[in-house]
């Protein structure tokens, strides 16, 4: 199917991640949480869900880790392969469309403050949530029975070895219309929201110049997850299409897909006061405890 990359660039990357995301993560999800119990709004809860997105992915890498450490070759119970396919597709296809509903939240905030400070919209934010995992749970449950249905070998040595070239056939459309709800649209939305979140936020004289710098962070740091980790794979999927076989750095382009865990809390920086403090506290503990040690 693919030319995978040594298990050792799995590896790191895995643990990479791991190491940068999963902290980030658990702090974004607890201030998260904590707005939310004080004064809900939408950009919470969008957050708080893209927070637990991540966190399903980061909790899954141990998984993957030992995958890689035994060079590629399963030595897992075998439903945890079946598995495997399925948790990891479900933070790939959730943070796009979290991502998405944040950068069409800030355009409304900005674009239409009025509407924006209704009380009634956090009405709409649960149901908007809910309709998006139920999307990506029904998705990643069809590109999993698609992938897994007739499967000629029980128990392969390595994870996806069982995939046939019919079932391939019959995936590939399948992964060419998820590339384009799960990515194709959503970046358009996010390049407009965006573009036009900051040309109005350049216009009016009395924001700050902090703030300003954070809304470029933000539009910067949600391109950055899109051009580097869901933009490899999704482009993989039309080439796949075309061609009627996986290119050969399908692997990587699969692999690149986990970092956006790692990029996710530029955007959580960007927006939450509460996120900014909540580092600034860990920062000094980390500081104080260096000291401590060094004497």
């Amino acid at each position: 199917m693919s030319e995978d990359p040594s298990p050792t660039v799995f590896l790191a990357i895995y643990i990479i991640t791991f190491l940068i995301g999963f902290p980030n993560s658990v702090l974004a999800f607890c201030s998260c949480i904590r707005k939310i119990r004080s004064k809900p709004i939408p950009i919470d809860i969008f957050m708080l869900n893209l927070a637990i997105s991540d966190l399903i992915l980061l909790t899954f890498l141990p998984i993957k880790m030992k995958e890689a450490a035994d060079n590629m070759v399963w030595n897992m119970p075998f439903f945890m392969c079946h598995s495997d396919l399925f948790v990891y597709l479900l933070p790939i296809y959730s943070s796009s469309l979290f991502l998405t509903a944040i950068s069409a939240e800030r355009y409304v905030c900005i674009a239409f403050p009025v509407k924006y400070r209704s009380p009634k919209r956090i009405i709409y934010t649960i149901p908007i949530c809910v309709a998006i995992w139920v999307l990506v749970v029904a998705s990643a449950t069809f590109v999993y029975k698609t992938a897994y249905t007739d499967s000629g070998v029980i128990e392969p040595q390595r994870c996806y070895s069982d995939i046939t070239a019919k079932q391939l056939t019959e995936l590939f459309p399948v992964l060419l219309s998820i590339a384009v709800v799960f990515f194709f649209l959503p970046l358009i939305t996010c390049c407009f929201c965006y573009i036009n979140f900051i040309c109005i936020l350049l216009k009016l004289p009395l924001i700050k110049r902090k703030r300003r710098l954070r809304a470029v962070g933000m539009a910067l740091g949600t391109l950055l997850v899109f051009a580097s980790s869901f933009a490899p794979y999704n482009i993989s999927h039309l080439v796949g299409y075309i061609q009627k076989e996986h290119p050969k750095w399908s692997a990587t382009a699969l692999i690149l897909s986990t970092i956006n865990a790692c990029y996710d809390p530029i955007i959580f920086f960007c927006i939450s006061k509460e996120m900014r403090s909540a580092i600034k506290v860990c920062a000094k503990a980390f500081i104080w405890f260096y000291a401590y040690l060094k004497g």
